[in-house]
């Protein structure tokens, strides 16, 4: 009897093995699917979503072969739509790419679709994800920020609106600190010229930046190194009145101090009755 149950249970994992075997060698292929599942756009898409999590190339073939054999059926935009948020999730930089290409076509194809404002967030998103440190190249966080811009010029009532917003003060803020990074190198280096180059247009560009209280220190303190003492004295003096907590403010007390001290005295030198040479 032990002898039967063995052997029944060892012919069924033969054909259990065989069976899988057999599905191994014939793969999920355009050209296998029944013509119920290639008229029908909803199965299309089922397919192409199922696959596409485990097996990219293939789900990227039905959700593709979708699109082209219906155009303009909801389920095409739903199709383009996952193409597009499958790479922008692999995260690397060739796939972001590829992405930004994906929502920029949808938004070409589907001008008016509601989810045309989510495309352009996503787009600006692709470049916001490659952004560097301050010190490094900003080209990617200049871009982000143009493509958040759009976001709120093109679609001001849309849920994405707001957090374009936040991510546009994220973007101000890193480059006004590369800005004062690289404003900062050429201050210790002495290049005054150069460091102002770089630190003034921070105040005008980036007027809400956390770090103001650095800005004014080093703007005055590169007039003051270079003598321009006059030049100087404001910027000390508005850090004291505006950022009272900063760090800066005990030096910018002594550099005031300093100035009124050489002022004195070149006052007294001034007042001093020339010698007349003999």
């Amino acid at each position: 009897m032990k002898k039967n149950v063995l052997m029944i249970l060892s012919l069924t994992l033969i054909i259990i093995s065989s069976g899988s075997l057999a599905c191994r060698k014939k793969p999920l292929t355009l050209e296998s699917l029944p013509q119920e599942t290639l008229a029908s756009d909803e199965s299309l898409y089922k397919l192409g979503e199922t696959y596409i999590k485990k097996d990219f190339e293939k789900g990227l073939l039905f959700l593709r072969q979708l699109m082209d054999s219906f155009p303009r059926s909801f389920y095409a935009q739903r199709a383009k739509l996952l193409i597009a948020d499958t790479y922008f999730s692999k995260g690397d930089e060739a796939s972001l790419i590829l992405a930004a290409a994906e929502y920029r076509e949808f938004m070409s194809l589907y001008p008016t679709s509601p989810s045309v404002p989510y495309c352009q967030y996503q787009i600006a998103m692709t470049y916001y994800k490659n952004i560097l440190k301050p010190g490094r190249d900003q080209t990617k966080t200049t871009q982000a920020l143009n493509e958040f811009k759009k976001v709120v010029a093109l679609y001001p009532s849309s849920e994405y609106a707001s957090q374009a917003q936040e991510k546009i003060k994220d973007c101000e803020n890193r480059l006004a600190a590369h800005e004062l990074h690289v404003g900062e190198y050429y201050y210790k280096a002495k290049s005054y010229r150069a460091a102002l180059n770089r630190l003034l247009p921070i105040l005008t560009t980036y007027p809400n930046f956390p770090g103001l209280d650095a800005v004014y220190f080093y703007i005055a303190d590169c007039y003051f190194k270079a003598k321009n003492y006059d030049e100087s004295q404001p910027y000390f003096t508005k850090l004291i009145s505006d950022y009272p907590k900063s760090k800066f403010v005990k030096k910018a007390q002594k550099r005031l101090q300093s100035i009124e001290l050489l002022k004195k005295t070149e006052k007294v030198k001034t007042a001093q009755p020339k010698t007349p040479s003999k």
